[in-house]
């Protein structure tokens, strides 16, 4: 299993593009047969940071995913272009 988080921080009038940026991705990864969670939020108490929780069944779902051309069109040209900042936590489960 293959699990982390994506932060990334947007300009505040950039919040309603990214939404529908965000509602479309998930929406189209979630479908794919190796992602089992793809979860975006919006932090509490910081409204222009976005957290995405997200899992795949092992690294090959995972090239899959970033291979589409969804993640291309709602990621790469969408979310990237307008994000100010990003980090990726990698996590490991507990049990």
């Amino acid at each position: 299993m293959v699990s982390f988080t994506v932060r990334m921080r947007f300009a505040d009038e950039d919040r309603p593009q990214i939404s529908e940026i965000l509602e479309k991705l998930a929406t189209a990864s979630r479908q794919e047969p190796g992602c089992v969670s793809y979860i975006p939020h919006w932090v509490d108490g910081d409204p222009n940071t976005v957290l995405i929780y997200e899992q795949y069944k092992d690294g090959k779902s995972l090239d899959a995913h970033r291979a589409t051309s969804h993640f291309k069109q709602y990621a790469v040209a969408g979310l990237y272009q307008l994000m100010r900042e990003r980090t990726v936590e990698n996590l490991t489960a507990v049990v």
